[in-house]
C-alpha cells in the first residue's frame, strides 16, 4: 500500500545468500584441487622431468637392444649350419661362451646315458732323482666334490674339464690322432688343465710326465626297468706327455723352482 512502511531484509534470505557464496567458493576450491590433482596423477617415465625421461628411454632402449642380440645369437648357436653361422660363427662362440652355453642333449631322442670321469697320473722326480708314479687322481669327482650342496657352484667346476675333455674327443681319431687344426690345441688345453688341478696336490718333487684317461660307465637302469645296462667301466687311456713351460698356466709351477722352469 502507499505509504507503508518498507520492511527490512529477513534473517532467511541473509543466510541463503551467504550459503550460496559458500558453496560457490568450495565448488572453485575442488576444481583446482582436481585439476592439481590430475596433473600430479601421472604415472610411470610420464611422472619424471624432462632430463630424467630421456635417460629412462635410453636405458629402456639399450635393454631392448641387448635382449634382441642375445636372442640371436643364442638362436644362431642351437640353429642348423647357415651362411650367418659360417660368416660369423666365432663371434657366436664369444657370445655364448661359456655363460650363456646351450646343451640340447638333455631333450635328444637318446639322452646321455653314461657317466664320464677324467683321471690323471704324474711321473714325479725327488730331489734325490728318483722316478715315482703317482696312482690314478679322478679329476672328476674332486670337481662334484666341490659342487655338491654348494648353492653358487663355479662354472670352472662344473663344465671346464668336462668341455676339456669333450674338446680332445672330438678332435682325435680312436687312436690319439689329430683329426685337425685343433688337434694340438685340444692336447695343450687339456694338458694345461690337468697340471693346474694338480698342483693342488703336493707329491714331493717336480712332475715330469703325465698320463690322462677316461673311464666311460653306464647308468644303472632304475629298479622299475626291465632294461639290461653294463655298468662296468671302459677306460680310454692317452699316451704319457713330457711336461713343458707351455703346460703351466700362470701361478702354477708343477714342482719346479723359478730357476728349473
Amino acid at each position: 500500500m502507499p505509504g507503508a512502511p518498507v520492511s527490512p531484509p529477513s534473517e532467511a534470505s541473509e543466510s541463503s545468500e551467504a550459503s550460496e557464496a559458500s558453496e560457490s567458493a568450495d565448488s572453485a576450491e575442488g576444481s583446482e584441487a582436481s585439476g592439481a590433482a590430475g596433473g600430479s596423477g601421472r604415472g610411470g617415465i610420464a611422472a619424471l622431468s624432462l632430463p630424467y625421461q630421456v635417460v629412462a628411454a635410453v636405458s629402456l632402449a639399450v635393454v631392448g637392444v641387448l635382449a634382441c642380440v642375445h636372442l640371436a645369437m643364442v638362436f644362431l648357436h642351437v640353429a642348423p649350419s647357415n651362411t650367418l653361422t659360417k660368416q660369423h660363427g666365432k663371434a657366436v662362440d664369444d657370445w655364448v661362451f661359456p655363460e650363456f652355453e646351450q646343451n640340447w642333449k638333455l631333450f635328444a631322442p637318446n639322452p646321455l646315458q653314461q657317466n664320464i670321469a677324467v683321471h690323471v697320473r704324474a711321473q714325479v722326480v725327488g730331489a734325490d732323482g728318483a722316478r715315482r708314479t703317482t696312482g690314478w687322481i679322478d679329476l672328476s669327482a674332486d670337481d662334484a666334490e666341490a659342487i655338491r650342496g654348494n648353492p653358487l657352484p663355479s662354472h670352472v667346476n662344473q663344465n671346464e674339464l668336462r668341455r676339456g675333455w669333450d674338446f680332445y674327443v672330438n678332435s682325435h681319431t680312436d687312436d690319439n690322432r689329430p683329426n685337425g687344426l685343433r688337434g694340438r690345441l685340444s692336447e695343450l688345453y687339456i694338458r694345461r688343465i690337468a697340471m693346474l688341478r694338480l698342483e693342488e696336490h703336493r707329491f714331493g718333487g717336480k712332475i715330469e710326465r703325465i698320463q690322462l684317461r677316461s673311464a666311460t660307465q653306464g647308468v644303472q637302469a632304475p629298479a622299475w626297468s626291465d632294461e639290461k645296462t653294463d655298468t662296468r667301466p671302459y677306460y680310454r687311456v692317452l699316451p704319457w706327455w713330457t711336461v713343458t713351460a707351455a703346460d703351466l698356466p700362470i701361478g702354477v709351477s708343477g714342482g719346479r723352482t723359478e730357476a728349473a722352469k
